[in-house]
């Protein structure tokens, strides 16, 4: 990467290498380099990679897609001041990942910030911003910004977008 270029987030696209993404988690490189293309295709998440530029190479990626969270998965002190729904509408980070070339310059929370920006920005109703952690690095990075685990899922996390309104304002 050039000195002074700073990398962008963009849609995931057929000029995008994928094929020799690593970083370091088997599945997260596979859904990458296989899977994501198809399910951008089919509407069942969108996929957005960061690139340099001139690089068709991604530096690392994330998806989103619509979710809900049951009531009962949320603590009690929530549940009081949201309708008696039986889940409200969420957005889910289903995967992040960033390439091990790249691992300790940032850009899991450069990606992260992104989605929650994308998430604030959409005209579709959403009270929580859901993230699946694949494993105890995952959780440790999600908990330093403050997502809580939801009950009966070991390493389904969330934050209220209430909350993630106020690291924007």
């Amino acid at each position: 990467m050039a000195a002074g270029v700073a990398p962008r987030v963009e849609p995931l696209a057929a000029h995008h290498d994928r094929a020799g993404f690593t970083s370091g988690v088997d599945p997260l490189d596979a859904y990458l380099r296989t899977q994501a293309g198809q399910d951008v295709r089919k509407r069942v998440a969108t996929c957005f990679v960061l690139v340099s530029e001139g690089n068709a190479a991604p530096l690392g990626y994330y998806t989103l897609a619509a979710a809900s969270v049951t009531l009962v998965d949320l603590p009690g002190a929530i549940v009081k001041r949201l309708p008696r729904y039986p889940a409200v509408p969420a957005t889910l980070m289903g995967r992040l990942a960033v390439a091990a070339a790249h691992h300790g310059r940032r850009f899991g929370e450069l990606l992260l910030f992104d989605a929650f920006s994308r998430a604030l920005r959409s005209d579709i109703a959403s009270f929580a911003f859901v993230v699946d952690a694949k494993d105890e690095t995952a959780a440790s990075f999600y908990a330093r910004y403050r997502f809580i685990p939801l009950a009966r899922h070991e390493r389904r996390l969330f934050i209220p977008m209430t909350e993630i309104a106020t690291m924007f304002a």
